[in-house]
């Protein structure tokens, strides 16, 4: 079977990952390929991020890989905090200062209108592929729900009535932004080979 990395050391993303590919490529972690720095991602798009991470991996480990980027785009905020989601209220990347300072920016305003998008790179064989998920919903105006992770608390996705942090995972990966880029990927790396 041939070995793919997925540049997260995200135990739970590699398993969701490696069930969806059912036996046809074996996934392998950052850390099982001995690669312990951290990835590079300096660009102000998430495609030229996950782009630079898969192409950091491939060219310094030589193994075909795929690498994701995500983020919350605020239609008030002029698509913040976008590209800058994980590190918006500084670069201790805590969820609860992000969210603090985003319903913060958002006080007064009328249009809550967000997306959460993701782009995930795929380097298979030297040969590059992109994928895009995307899901649109709104911002709350206070926390909600206790699961998940990031901006969950704070956005429910259109058609809800529940933010991402009161959905089950299986309920929340069945329609979220990065469920949609990896299901495009996994279709993708089932046709190969």
């Amino acid at each position: 079977m041939k070995k793919i990395c997925f540049a997260t050391n995200n135990k739970h993303k590699i398993a969701e990952v490696s069930q969806m590919l059912a036996g046809k490529y074996k996934l392998v972690s950052l850390e099982e390929i001995g690669c312990s720095e951290e990835l590079p991602e300096d660009h102000d798009t998430m495609e030229a991020n996950s782009r630079q991470k898969a192409q950091h991996v491939w060219q310094k480990y030589n193994i075909s890989c795929f690498a994701d980027d995500s983020g919350l785009e605020v239609d008030a905020l002029q698509g913040a905090p976008g590209v800058y989601s994980a590190r918006y209220a500084g670069p201790q990347r805590s969820d609860s200062d992000n969210i603090n300072l985003l319903l913060q920016n958002l006080e007064g305003n009328a249009n809550r209108k967000a997306n959460f998008r993701t782009s995930i790179t795929l380097i298979l064989d030297g040969q590059e592929h992109q994928f895009e998920g995307t899901v649109d919903g709104s911002i709350t105006k206070a926390w909600k729900g206790d699961k998940g992770f990031g901006y969950d608390p704070v956005f429910v996705p259109e058609g809800y009535t529940q933010t991402f942090a009161e959905m089950s995972p299986e309920a929340k990966n069945a329609i979220s932004h990065r469920g949609r880029a990896v299901r495009k990927l996994v279709d993708f790396l089932k046709t190969q080979g």
